[in-house]
């Protein structure tokens, strides 16, 4: 079995310590092979942030991918957001902006929607998608196929259609086509799972968008708390189960606990 936790707008600078200790009691007790961090892991890009952040990420103890949020660009400093944008970023987590996991049950590809021209929205090119895609049809049908990145690729509500991914509608069908099974993004502080489709054929393949919550900020949303997801794929010959399941903080018992699992369907064939 390969786990995964998913958690994304850490927000420090904003964070509640409770909830950061709690998140790390709840690393310690799942033991997840990766833990993908989903951007706006700081609030401001300020340097004080960034330490934070690197001590969390260090006490997490696990393999850490990650990959920029537009907070984690500074605002207010325009040298820095001119002439080196994810400096900060990168001495704190490390010089690649797109890193790549794989394991013999695993790839997991970080995607930088990331813009610094932009303010808020995110972005793919052409190129990004026709990369990824082609490291999507090199894994190989036994592997669990995701991809990280910050900006999501399909609303639940309205309201967020405007925080949509420019280019989604390339990249979407282009790594669902090429096999992969979850696009996992955060950006609006509202976790859900939403299908996905390719656009070959006259039934295209299924995949899926899981959105992760805000991890340990105060800035959350819709009455949800803060918020992590659980992914679980346990591959059997040539079945392959899939299950994610929310872990939301609970205020009174200081701790995250389980609020639902929801079975994917992986689809094969690629």
């Amino acid at each position: 079995m390969t786990r995964i936790l998913h958690l994304s707008d850490t927000h420090f600078g904003t964070e509640r310590e409770p909830v950061v200790q709690a998140l790390l009691a709840l690393s310690d007790a799942l033991q997840p092979d990766l833990v993908l961090l989903g951007g706006d892991i700081t609030q401001r890009a300020r340097r004080s942030q960034f330490a934070a952040a690197r001590r969390f990420v260090q006490a997490l103890q696990r393999p850490v991918l990650a990959v920029p949020g537009n907070h984690d660009i500074p605002l207010f400093n325009l040298a820095a957001r001119l002439f080196d944008p994810y400096g900060g970023y990168r001495r704190a987590l490390g010089a690649v902006l797109e890193p790549v996991v794989e394991t013999d049950g695993l790839l997991a590809i970080g995607v930088n929607s990331t813009r610094p021209g932009r303010h808020k929205n995110g972005q793919v090119s052409a190129a990004q998608v026709v990369r990824v895609a082609q490291r999507l049809r090199e894994a190989g049908p036994g592997r669990l196929r995701v991809v990280l990145l910050h900006h999501p690729v399909r609303a639940a509500v309205e309201s967020d259609h405007a925080n949509l991914l420019i280019g989604r509608d390339l990249a979407v069908p282009a790594w669902v086509d090429a096999g992969v099974d979850i696009i996992l993004g955060g950006h609006i502080h509202l976790p859900y799972i939403l299908p996905i489709h390719g656009a070959a054929g006259p039934a295209p393949r299924q995949a899926w968008t899981v959105q992760a919550g805000t991890a340990v900020s105060h800035r959350v949303r819709g009455g949800i708390s803060n918020s992590v997801n659980v992914i679980d794929h346990m591959p059997d010959n040539e079945r392959h189960r899939c299950s994610v399941q929310r872990w939301d903080y609970q205020a009174e018992a200081g701790e995250f606990r389980a609020q639902g699992t929801q079975m994917l369907a992986l689809h094969r064939g690629i």
